[in-house]
């Protein structure tokens, strides 16, 4: 089975559950990995070359009903528009890009974890989901965990990382190691991960239709 890895910050606590929960499983052996950026990923899930993965929501619209995503309730710091005399997408995201365009934000959009470097280093940025949340009050849903088929695999990842996901405890030398490839410091990077939930709930689906309506109505 193969897994669309995104290495960005904000899913280091599902890989983490998915190392500790495939330890000791036979399962493990059948899950290989292929890591890229979101758009790369999001078009592999869409010709089948990857099982399982998450997709962004803008893609996503069609993948069966998902119990986990990554949500922000009111601000990220990592899905910015920082100021620019032009209007430049960001290649790595699909969400990202369309979310700047129906709240009409204009300049560079950045995602990610240089976003996140942006954020820690300047103050001249709109935030998306804190910009999306004063208008609507909503969270919102930046991905979606999606899978072409329900397998015991992806049951028992989806299920478990749902129960554990606001609990889980990162080891102390893997939060390092990702914050070092992220350039952030461990504090930081606790900070950012505190911003970020995972469970799909009631006002989570209301955002998620309200954006694609927004979305339709602009043609995106």
């Amino acid at each position: 089975m193969f897994f669309g890895k995104i290495e960005y910050l904000n899913l280091l606590p599902f890989h983490v559950y998915i190392k500790r929960a495939l330890r000791h499983s036979g399962q493990k052996q059948t899950l290989e990995h292929y890591k890229d950026v979101p758009s790369v990923i999001n078009r592999r899930f869409r010709t089948r070359r990857i099982n399982a993965a998450y997709i962004s929501s803008i893609k996503a619209k069609g993948c069966k009903k998902a119990k986990l995503g990554i949500i922000a309730k009111k601000e990220v710091k990592s899905v910015l528009v920082v100021p620019a005399s032009y209007e430049r997408f960001d290649s790595d995201s699909e969400t990202s890009n369309v979310l700047a365009q129906v709240l009409g934000c204009k300049g560079e959009v950045l995602i990610g974890d240089k976003a996140l470097r942006y954020a820690l280093a300047n103050d001249d940025y709109i935030d998306l989901s804190l910009r999306w949340f004063e208008r609507y009050g909503l969270p919102f849903v930046f991905a979606l965990f999606c899978a072409h088929e329900k397998t015991p695999l992806t049951k028992r990842i989806e299920n478990g990382f749902y129960r554990e996901a606001s609990s889980l405890k990162i080891p102390r030398y893997l939060l390092e190691k990702a914050a070092l490839r992220s350039g952030v410091s461990p504090k930081e990077a606790l900070a950012y991960l505190s911003l970020i939930s995972y469970k799909i709930d009631y006002k989570s689906e209301k955002s998620l239709k309200l954006f694609y309506k927004k979305a339709r109505l602009k043609n995106l």
